[in-house]
């Protein structure tokens, strides 16, 4: 570049003292050619039209201007001067590229000719999505469907025409839609809420409208959702009405007390009475009140905390006497949201005796099966209840009576009502079981314990009627069959009497006929010890 600066210096002087004759560098034109853009190395721009050949010693050629590095010569070829490093960009150089062709002959400039080569546009780039558009934002739960919640923008550097999609794939497709294809404004397509969902995400394509290749590129794009006071209060625990919908059903808290019972806060069950704002995102402060049923004070309600506190003693009522207070509470800031459960209190006479079991041991059987769970039955294919009484009801029945088995068992469950479940599938004919069942009296903390004894039955044999009967030595043997044995070993015990019997009269009479033997021998003089040497008689 510094050499053909100087030698058009050069050139300018000669000028100025000599007239330079028609030269081997005229007949040449302006070029004006058209390239696409990424074209390779060596690619063919134009040819020269000037007489001269540049081989020639005295005609040279020389490039300039702004783009003159993107050309070079080769004879009197034009050709593009790029590599796998420097590539030949629309969207980086412009349009244009302008440069100058030099002609000298003998160091005069003899001629000069321009260089115009337009770059031709090539869908080599994809669209990208402005960062500052897709950036996590925020909506209200309140936000009213079918309004325009936000708007995404991509750009193509090949300025194709862009259209926006949302990926029906991701997680939270269903709460946006686009309005126009070309707009990128979402549409919120169904009502949010804060207290089952807290941020959404989706993800959006931006994708080339007007081009056979469709490039395209995606954007995952995060919604959080900003919680608004919309939902009131409500008691612990929570029931929802129905799943999906942010309503409770509020608890009914119980809870026992004795006459004795006074300036003492009350535990209850579910306990402890305790409420929390629906907004969970807001959690407004929350006020307690008593609306009813407070029996002039006899009650009252810390209206922060929610504790109830009993002030004065219940001995002026009978011990079956039942308190029933509805009780509120309301956000501090706004009274009308508010919500209202039931709290009950009976009244029980002191506790003056424990739970104690009608029995020490109680005796089960259950009959092995392929079923996972079978009640065990007693004597009679009864249902057998471990149940224990508390005198200080009258009719025996504590309700806060609690059964638990101790060691706890894998194969066996009692419930509240005293009935013991075993795990059927489980048990092996013939498998005898020996289980402690304690009762606590959860009010009092006093315990009762009965030993439990359960005898696993083949498949198909009947739970024995009794504890004395036949059916025990017998088991599954027909009843005719042991009627018929028990009547053979009847025969076989009166024949064994007969023989005895018989047997005894027939030494009575030996022992009479001796007698008289005795008698003749003491008549004839002789000792009766002695032996008689004649042969006896066979009368």
């Amino acid at each position: 570049m510094l050499r053909c600066k100087m030698l058009l210096w050069q050139l300018a002087l000669r000028l100025s003292y000599h007239v330079v004759p028609a030269s081997l560098c005229l007949g040449g034109s302006d070029i004006f050619v058209s390239i696409r853009e990424n074209s390779p190395m060596g690619q063919f721009i134009s040819n020269l039209s000037i007489r001269g050949e540049p081989r020639d010693n005295t005609i040279r050629l020389c490039l300039t201007g702004d783009s003159a590095d993107w050309f070079y010569l080769e004879g009197r070829t034009i050709r593009l001067n790029a590599s796998a490093s420097r590539v030949l960009d629309r969207e980086v150089l412009g349009s244009v590229l302008i440069a100058e062709l030099t002609c000298f002959q003998d160091d005069v400039i003899q001629s000069r000719f321009r260089i115009v080569v337009e770059i031709l546009n090539e869908n080599d780039n994809r669209p990208n999505f402005l960062q500052e558009t897709i950036q996590p934002f925020s909506i209200s739960e309140l936000t009213a469907v079918n309004s325009v919640v936000f708007s995404v923008k991509a750009v193509d550097a090949d300025g194709d025409m862009i259209s926006y999609i949302i990926d029906q794939s991701s997680r939270d497709a269903d709460f946006f839609r686009i309005d126009l294809p070309n707009s990128g404004n979402l549409v919120l397509n169904k009502p949010l809420d804060y207290e089952s969902r807290t941020e959404l995400q989706l993800i959006l394509w931006a994708q080339e409208a007007n081009t056979v290749e469709k490039f395209n590129t995606s954007a995952v794009l995060i919604v959080n959702i900003e919680d608004r006071d919309d939902l009131y209060p409500h008691f612990l625990p929570c029931t929802p009405v129905s799943p999906g919908l942010p309503v409770c059903m509020n608890p009914t808290y119980t809870t026992n007390i004795t006459q004795r019972h006074q300036d003492a806060v009350l535990e209850f069950s579910p306990g402890p009475i305790r409420a929390e704002d629906g907004d969970r995102g807001i959690n407004t402060p929350l006020i307690y009140s008593i609306l009813s049923g407070a029996d002039q004070g006899r009650f009252e309600i810390n209206n922060r905390t929610g504790e109830i506190r009993i002030t004065r003693a219940v001995n002026d009522r009978r011990r079956e006497t039942n308190f029933t207070l509805s009780i509120m509470v309301c956000q501090e800031d706004d009274r009308l949201k508010y919500s209202v459960a039931l709290v009950l209190v009976r009244v029980l006479a002191p506790n003056a005796f424990p739970p104690v079991f009608n029995s020490s041991t109680f005796k089960g059987f259950i009959v092995q099966s392929s079923s996972p769970a079978s009640i065990v039955s007693t004597y009679g294919n009864q249902v057998l209840l471990i149940q224990a009484t508390d005198t200080d009801f009258s009719n025996g029945r504590n309700p806060n009576i609690h059964y638990s088995i101790q060691p706890s068992s894998g194969l066996y469950q009692i419930t509240q009502g005293g009935v013991l479940i075993a795990r059927t599938d489980q048990l092996h004919a013939f498998d005898r079981h020996i289980l402690q069942v304690v009762a606590r009296d959860e009010e009092s903390g006093e315990e009762a314990s009965a030993s439990v004894d359960v005898e696993v039955l083949q498949r198909g044999q009947a739970v024995p009627d009794g504890a004395f009967r036949e059916q025990q030595y017998f088991g599954d043997v027909d009843r005719r069959l042991a009627g018929g044995i028990a009547a053979s070993m009847l025969l076989l015990f009166l024949s064994a009497v007969l023989c005895l019997l018989l047997r005894m009269l027939k030494r009575r009479r030996r022992q009479r006929h001796e007698h008289e033997h005795d008698h003749e021998h003491a008549a004839v003089g002789k000792h009766p010890n002695v032996v008689r040497t004649e042969t006896p008689s066979l009368s």
